[in-house]
C-alpha cells in the first residue's frame, strides 16, 4: 500500500502528518509507526500524528511518539496538526478539536504563528530540587548551570528511569533563566529517548513551575529552545493555572508517498 503523507515542524519538532479520515491507517502496527519516524530506514520524524473525524469538533488527533506507541498530549504535534488540518481545508483560522487529554481550542494568526489552549493546571509537586506537574503529558522541571553544556540525554534518562517517576516514567526539562520573563529549555522526551529541539507540553511546564515557584511573577513568558522560541500565557485563579496558551511557528516541510 503507498501512503501519502505530510511533514511539518514546529521549531525543529518535527512530524508525520496523515490524514485518516477514512481510518485507512492500521493503528495497531507498532513496527510500522516506527519505521516510519526512523531517521534513516523511514521518513523521520519525532512523532507520527493521525487526524481523525470527530463528532463534536472539527477534528480528532491521535499521537504516536517515534517508538510507536500511542502517547500522551503532544503540544507542537498539536499546533502542527492544526496547521495540516487548515491545509486540508478542514478548517479556516479557529478550530476546536479533541486530544487525548481532552478539548483544544486554538487560532492560526495571518503570519503562520498558531496559538494552542492546553489544559487547566492546579496540581504542582514542588520540591528543593525540582518541579513536577502535567501539561497534557508529565513533565519534571529542573534549573541547571551551564544548560549549554549539560549532557541532556544522560541526564534525563537518568530521570526518566529512575525511582522517582517509575516504569511509566517523565519527560524531563532543563531550565536556565536569562531574563525575568525568558527561559531556556532543553528537554529529554520519553517515547523518543532522547532530546527534541523543542517540546511544546514541556516548555508550558517549564513556564508555569517558574511562575508557581516565583522564579519570575510574568504570565507571558518566553522560551527559546534548540529549535527556536516558543510563547506561553496563563492565568492564575487561585492555586489553578487557567487559560494557557502555546505560541509558535508550525510550518509545512514536504508532502510525499512511502510504501508500506
Amino acid at each position: 500500500m503507498t501512503l501519502e503523507f505530510y511533514k511539518y515542524q514546529g521549531t525543529g519538532n518535527d512530524f508525520v502528518m496523515v490524514d485518516n479520515r477514512s481510518l485507512f491507517f492500521p493503528k495497531q502496527n507498532t513496527e510500522l509507526i516506527e519505521k516510519l519516524c526512523d531517521r534513516r530506514f523511514g521518513i523521520g520524524a519525532d512523532g507520527l500524528i493521525l487526524l481523525e473525524n470527530d463528532t463534536e469538533t472539527d477534528f480528532k488527533m491521535v499521537y504516536y511518539n517515534s517508538d510507536g506507541n500511542e502517547s500522551s498530549m503532544c503540544g507542537n504535534g498539536g499546533r502542527c496538526l492544526v496547521a495540516f488540518a487548515k491545509q486540508l481545508n478542514v478548517i479556516e483560522n479557529a478550530t476546536t478539536f479533541i486530544a487525548t487529554d481532552g478539548l483544544h481550542h486554538a487560532t492560526v494568526a495571518p503570519d503562520g504563528l498558531v496559538s494552542l489552549q492546553m489544559i487547566d493546571v492546579n496540581e504542582i509537586k514542588i520540591t528543593p530540587e525540582y518541579v513536577f506537574l502535567n501539561t497534557g503529558s508529565p513533565h519534571h522541571v529542573q534549573i541547571v548551570e551551564d544548560l549549554k553544556n549539560y549532557n541532556i540525554k544522560e541526564q534525563g534518562a537518568a530521570i526518566r528511569y529512575g525511582a522517582l517517576y517509575g516504569k511509566a516514567g517523565s519527560n524531563v526539562n532543563f531550565v536556565s533563566q536569562i531574563n525575568d520573563d525568558t527561559f531556556a529549555v532543553r528537554t529529554y522526551e520519553r517515547g523518543v529517548e532522547d532530546e527534541t529541539l523543542a517540546c511544546g507540553t514541556g516548555v508550558t511546564a517549564v513556564a508555569i513551575a517558574m511562575h508557581a515557584t516565583g522564579v519570575t511573577a510574568a504570565t507571558r513568558i518566553n522560551t527559546n529552545v534548540e529549535g527556536g522560541k516558543l510563547e506561553v500565557s496563563f492565568e492564575k485563579n487561585g492555586s489553578q493555572y487557567t487559560q494557557v496558551f502555546l505560541k509558535g511557528p508550525a510550518a509545512f516541510v514536504f508532502k510525499g508517498q512511502i510504501e508500506i
